[in-house]
């Protein structure tokens, strides 16, 4: 009779403690996922320049007038454990929605009147489409620099071929461009 008393006893506290912690509050739960990709390249891209954010001046209007530029604001592309072999250097292609000039990108917002450059790592314009200079690599960790800037549009007048400026009107804007690596 003691044995059966005793193991209902174990029986109810073990119930007892298995409600309790049933019972118990969430304190939080979520889900990760991991996103990537295996690229076939001599050098890995990191995740900070794979999606980037370049944040430019609060640029002032009146540097933009007639086709004016902006100053320039670098930007980088890092690549990590490059593994170079016979390869020496890298080249970048840039894409996105072009400007009414092609070689420049069209911007998006209330801002007007402008449109975004990207040069290379001296500040020569690099055409949208088209290769970037190479620039030299190392085994290790290394970055391919390049700058952004805005510039004032500029158009065609309707009579005679003359370059007429645009207003340039004060806001906020964004624009997205796609880089390809190549390597050399």
């Amino acid at each position: 009779m003691k044995v059966s008393t005793l193991a209902g006893a174990i029986m109810a506290i073990t119930l007892a403690a298995t409600s309790a912690v049933s019972m118990a509050a969430d304190k939080g739960h979520g889900t990760i996922t991991f996103k990537g990709s295996i690229i076939d390249a001599p050098c890995s891209i990191a995740q900070n320049s794979q999606y980037q954010t370049v944040e430019m001046d609060q640029i002032a209007n009146v540097a933009l007038r007639n086709g004016g530029k902006s100053q320039l604001t670098p930007f980088k592309i890092e690549l990590l454990g490059c593994d170079m072999g016979t390869l020496k250097s890298a080249t970048a292609k840039f894409t996105g929605s072009p400007a009414a000039n092609p070689k420049l990108l069209a911007l998006k917002g209330s801002a007007k009147g402008a449109s975004l450059a990207i040069a290379d790592h001296t500040g020569e314009l690099l055409d949208l489409g088209s290769e970037s200079p190479a620039q030299t690599l190392a085994d290790g960790n290394n970055y391919l620099l390049f700058n952004a800037y805005l510039q004032g549009d500029m158009s065609t007048s309707a009579g005679g071929g003359e370059a007429v400026a645009a207003t340039v009107v004060p806001g906020s804007f964004e624009t997205f461009a796609n880089f390809t690596l190549d390597y050399q």
